[in-house]
């Protein structure tokens, strides 16, 4: 097939590094827009950072609706590629792309619309509530470039195609970070400064995706980039993709509730630290999301070419390199968390409590590699539901946790280790479970 890379063949684990590398970077990238604007934000003062952060949970749950066709993208053109069946690659790669349009511009007109009482939800002063409702509605406009974005990723990924996304999305990094400090200080617009830098740079990001498949590469030998839905294709990305998209989703959602019961311990600093520090800890989860995404599409060719024998090894060779960067992330959260969260908001009362968020939660590092790897396994073999399941028992369970923890006197520190012991737990279960499967899945 036009443009694509055969990773049915080949040195298993050169294939692996090589296709996790650019996905790694291109992960990184989507996460250093939120980090860029709050480090810019994060000298106009804690109260801006807690704005923004407070919209950046319904971010990461925008993110986690894109899921849907990204990952179904990722594994129903891959599954063809490795079928050798190009009609259905084309056809799945527009039913994806128009699914996601669909889906953004509805999702992007309700937060629109219900901006302030969203913002209200997390119950801050209403100059800082304000502040968010304004980030929250000028992001929701970009909504369709960030789907459409999304989509292209997945096919690009499932055509051994990664690096693609990676300069794409590096050009969109550069010109945010170039556009923060002139927004925001330059302009003097502040935290909506940071909002319209993210905008612009997305609009760049989905027009460059647009111009390399319609003039540059031709992916698959071409494709309408929207078609007439038809109910066999739509059905196929929807089981595959609702699930990862579900519980990402109720992750994000699980999250809002956390970020309340920590403004309600710890007042903004409470919600600045969970959000800063989600955005720090998202460092180990995009490498770890990397490598399970390169294992997903690795696995979905061979899957599909029955050959069971490189999924195995690949799937060790990919848990080996995310452990040892877990190992990493565990070691320099737990004894450097304060001079890392630093870098992020200097002040000094924000990166003290930051720090003791960061240490806590390094210690399920280790885990939270062990629980992607595993989901990037699921994912390629078409079987989506287990992960979901593992993800949503254990996020939900985060919520009673830290309200009985916190109300045992630990205070807000209660919410961080609901989340730590919590994330141990869905990988110690999500490798179990694979365990008992593992000769029904690659028999």
């Amino acid at each position: 097939m036009q443009g694509t890379k055969d990773l049915t063949i080949g040195p298993i684990k050169r294939r692996l590094f090589n296709l996790a590398i650019p996905i790694m970077g291109t992960s990184f990238i989507q996460m250093a827009y939120s980090l860029t604007d709050m480090a810019w934000v994060g000298r106009l003062g804690s109260e801006s950072v807690a704005a923004i952060g407070a919209v950046g949970i319904l971010t990461w749950m925008t993110n986690s609706i894109s899921l849907l066709t990204k990952v179904g993208s990722e594994v129903s053109v891959g599954q063809s590629i490795g079928a050798r069946n190009t009609v259905d690659a084309r056809r799945y790669a527009s039913h994806n792309l128009t699914i996601a349009l669909l889906i953004a511009l509805f999702w992007g007109a309700l937060l629109f619309l219900f901006a302030h009482p969203v913002a209200a939800f997390y119950q801050l002063p209403g100059a800082i509530a304000d502040k968010a409702a304004t980030y929250l509605r000028i992001v929701s406009t970009a909504f369709p470039f960030v789907f459409l974005s999304a989509s292209f990723t997945g096919i690009h990924n499932a055509a051994g195609q990664s690096k693609t996304p990676f300069y794409i999305s590096g050009t969109g990094l550069v010109m945010n970070m170039l556009l923060d400090p002139l927004f925001i200080f330059g302009f003097g617009w502040q935290t909506a400064g940071a909002a319209w830098a993210t905008w612009v740079s997305q609009c760049v990001v989905c027009l460059l995706f647009v111009y390399q498949l319609k003039y540059r590469s031709r992916l698959l030998g071409g494709f309408p980039f929207f078609s007439r839905l038809r109910k066999r294709y739509v059905w196929r990305v929807v089981r595959l993709g609702l699930p990862v998209a579900v519980l990402n989703v109720l992750m994000a959602f699980i999250n809002v509730l956390m970020a309340r019961t920590a403004s309600a311990c710890g007042g903004h600093i409470g919600l600045m630290t969970l959000t800063a520090g989600g955005q720090i800890e998202a460092i180990a989860w995009n490498t770890s999301q990397g490598f399970s995404t390169a294992l997903n599409a690795f696995v979905a060719q061979n899957y599909a070419a029955v050959k069971k024998a490189r999924i195995l090894e690949a799937y060790r060779a990919t848990l080996t390199m995310t452990s040892v960067f877990g190992l990493f992330c565990t070691l320099l959260f737990v004894f450097y968390g304060s001079e890392v969260f630093s870098l992020i908001v200097p002040e000094r009362e924000a990166y003290l409590a930051g720090g003791v968020f960061l240490r806590i939660d390094g210690y399920s590092m280790l885990f939270m590699m062990l629980e992607i790897t595993m989901q990037g396994l699921f994912y390629g073999t078409g079987r989506t539901m287990p992960p979901a399941m593992i993800s949503v028992t254990f996020n939900a369970l985060r919520i009673p946790l830290a309200l009985f923890l916190t109300s045992s006197g630990m205070g807000v520190t209660g919410v961080w280790w609901a989340i730590s012991i919590t994330s141990m737990l869905k990988g110690l279960v999500a490798f179990a479970w694979f365990r008992v499967l593992q000769r029904k899945i690659l028999r």
